[in-house]
């Protein structure tokens, strides 16, 4: 991650004769309804599986990028290699990813989803999908856009490179 200034409250970034903008208070609160109501239906899909968030966000990520190494994969998550460990060992176990060794390096471990990882990855993503595409169908034309770079924009910039590789900017 890249350093930056973080600050411990507004007071730290404002002056005692500048108002506090209640914006920034507004959009995380908003934020975060918008990402419980986002995650609420594939959480109970998930649930009904025994899986979790981070069974999702694996899922998401290896059927996106077929053959993602286990390294590449912890770099993008960030992860510990033991939390990592847990959930792909559990994902192996069902039947939802499968892993094999690289071909060019046998130290590798490369992650493929399975059919059925890729059926649930594609259920999983048109609740999401739909959820997303009929707040958009409520905004004015070419808010996509907008709303796309806006989440580019609050990504680190050295992940910006990563998000390049796997096709989301």
């Amino acid at each position: 991650m890249s350093e930056k200034n973080i600050y411990v409250n507004n007071a730290d970034v404002s002056s005692e004769n500048e108002p506090i903008s209640s914006i920034p208070s507004e959009l995380l609160g908003l934020f975060f309804f918008a990402y419980r109501d986002f995650v609420c239906e594939a959480d109970a899909l998930l649930a009904t599986k025994n899986l979790g968030r981070a069974h999702h966000r694996v899922l998401y990520f290896v059927n996106i990028k077929q053959g993602m190494s286990v390294a590449t994969l912890l770099s993008i998550l960030q992860i510990t290699k033991q939390s990592l460990a847990r959930v792909l060992k559990e994902l192996i176990e069902t039947g939802y990813i499968e892993q094999k060794t690289g071909e060019n390096d046998r130290r590798q471990r490369m992650l493929f989803a399975t059919k059925k990882g890729q059926e649930l990855f594609n259920t999983l993503s048109q609740m999401q999908t739909e959820r997303i595409e009929a707040a958009l169908a409520k905004q004015p034309k070419g808010t996509k856009k907008i709303v796309k770079q806006f989440f580019i924009d609050m990504v680190e910039q050295d992940e910006l490179e990563m998000l390049k590789k796997l096709n989301l900017s």
